[in-house]
Parts: structure tokens; sequence; C-alpha cells
């Protein structure tokens, strides 16, 4: 059992267990909490392919991300009732310019998670404190092999459940094209909804740190559905996560 304390304490845990896990691939990462009947070959494969990085980032450099981003998220509203019914209380938008010194951030990223270039524009979406994404898979007409995001301005539990229904007997569906909107391939066209049961198989909750990457890829990436959860149902092993507003800075590569 990991016992959560919000403050500098939780932060200096967290940094040596990510220096201990760095030092050792074969211990599991102290942010990820395993639940169901794991295959071990699927879980080892797992651990490899979704990574967090606590404190990937500064303060500092969190103000600068957030101070550039800011002016003109404040333009947009929230979306509170959207057409597909998986993402409430957001804005989103993307970007390709930056600053010089958010320039070297996301240098940063495409050398710790990408095997290669990044895509040009970067995904900024901005959840409000009682905003959900709902179970999804980004669709590989959009992005490539790998997802990464810098989590800004509060912590939260991502959650991804296995959905290869083939293989391990899971019913999954996706969103009919004729249901989508004349706007969503713009702005949505990246997601998609297959149904994953708990019940049915196995899942992990990860602990998101402010100023945190992480860090989605191959088989986590494409096997398994991603969630941020609610506030009301915000835990990690059994602790309350407080969840506040987000924002997300997520670099893709190409399909």
């Amino acid at each position: 059992m990991i016992i959560l304390n919000k403050g500098s304490l939780l932060r200096q845990i967290l940094r040596r267990c990510h220096s201990e896990v760095a030092a050792c691939s074969k211990v599991t990462s102290p942010l990820t909490a395993f639940f169901g009947k794991w295959p071990e070959a699927e879980q080892q494969e797992f651990v490899q392919h979704m990574r967090i990085i606590p404190d990937f980032i500064t303060e500092a450099e969190e103000q600068q991300l957030h101070e550039e981003v800011e002016p003109y998220m404040n333009r947009l509203r929230y979306e509170f009732d959207h057409w597909d019914d998986a993402i409430h209380g957001f804005r989103e938008t993307e970007r390709k310019k930056w600053y010089p010194h958010n320039r070297d951030v996301l240098e940063r990223v495409r050398q710790v998670a990408f095997d290669g270039a990044i895509m040009p524009y970067i995904h900024v979406l901005d959840l409000a404190a009682d905003g959900v994404i709902k179970p999804h898979v980004d669709s590989t007409r959009y992005c490539g092999t790998t997802i990464s995001g810098i989590s800004l301005l509060s912590d939260s539990v991502m959650r991804l459940v296995r959905t290869d229904a083939q293989k391990y007997q899971q019913p999954s569906i996706e969103i009919s094209t004729e249901a989508k909107s004349p706007d969503s391939d713009a702005v949505y066209g990246h997601r998609r909804f297959p149904e994953a049961l708990l019940e049915d198989g196995f899942y992990a909750d990860l602990l998101l740190p402010r100023r945190s990457l992480y860090i989605m890829c191959h088989t986590a990436r494409y096997n398994f559905t991603h969630e941020i959860l609610a506030k009301e149902q915000s835990a990690f092993l059994g602790a309350p996560i407080p969840k506040a507003r987000r924002i997300s800075i997520i670099c893709r590569n190409d399909p």
C-alpha cells in the first residue's frame, strides 16, 4: 500500500522511486497499479510501453507553458455537451509555433519519448475541474505509435483497460461514421471509442502527477482504452487524488 500525501514529501518520494525504476527495468513503477488477471508477458510489455516521468518539467517551465497557452484558451468556452458523449468540460486547440524556451521543453519530450520526429502541431487539451475524458483509443489515421503528454496545473488518474476483443473476448465497437458531425474530423477525428468492460478483463490505473510526462506507445497505445477519471472517481490505490483544472500538452508522431 502506498500512502499519498500532498506536498514536497510526495514529490521527493516520487523522484526517488523514479530513479530506482530507471535503474532497474524489472521494477514496477510506483505510479502504476494493476487490476485483474494480467498475463505475465502482457504486464511486462505494458510496463515498457506505458511510462510516467515525475517532475519532467520544473515549476518555472510549467508557468512558462501555461502563460503561453492561457491567453488563447481563455477565449474559448468549455464544452459540456458533445455529440458523441465522450468528453465533457473541455476546450482544445493545436499549436505549431512556440516561444523558444517552450520549444526547448518540447524538444526534450521528443528526445525522451520518440524515435524520430513529432507532428508539427502540438495538441493542447484543457480539462475543467469537473471535466471528464471517457475511454477511447486514438485512431491510427491521425497519429502513430506514440502519444506523450505533459500534465499542467493538477494531478490526475489515467485508467487503461484492455480492449482486444478477438484475443481477450472483450467487446469493442466504434462510433458509426454516420453519427459524426460535419466538423468531427477536424477536432475529434483522432478519437475512437471501443467498449472496454472492467469485469471482462484487466486494467491499470496510473497516477499522473502535476508536471509529469506520460509516454504511451505500441501495445499500450493500440490495445488499451485510456481515460482521465472524473473528480468523483479520482483515486489511486484507495487514496483520493484531488483533480483540479488540468492542461495537457500532447505530442504525437506521424501515422
